[in-house]
């Protein structure tokens, strides 16, 4: 058996739909739901497995912050939240 050796960078680390959810203090279906109708953050797939990266999870926190409730209804709407 052979060992790979690699960095870890827990920037990249891989995050199940719950633990992304918890991590942006929102419901797993919500971001299901965010993932279906688009405008959540983006994710990877493994195979099958829908996976989201916490460097990914952090870009989307910084494009949604807004000044005023006015800003985020120019940007593109409201948000879902359940």
């Amino acid at each position: 058996m052979t060992r790979h050796d690699f960095s870890f960078d827990a920037a990249e680390e891989l995050l199940t739909t719950k633990q992304a959810a918890a991590f942006l203090k929102v419901s797993p279906k919500t971001l299901e739901r965010m993932r279906v109708e688009g405008g959540g953050p983006v994710f990877v797939k493994v195979g099958r497995l829908v996976r989201y990266r916490r460097s990914d999870l952090l870009a989307f926190i910084d494009s949604n912050v807004f000044g005023s409730t006015s800003e985020h209804a120019g940007k593109g709407g409201p948000i879902h939240v359940a």
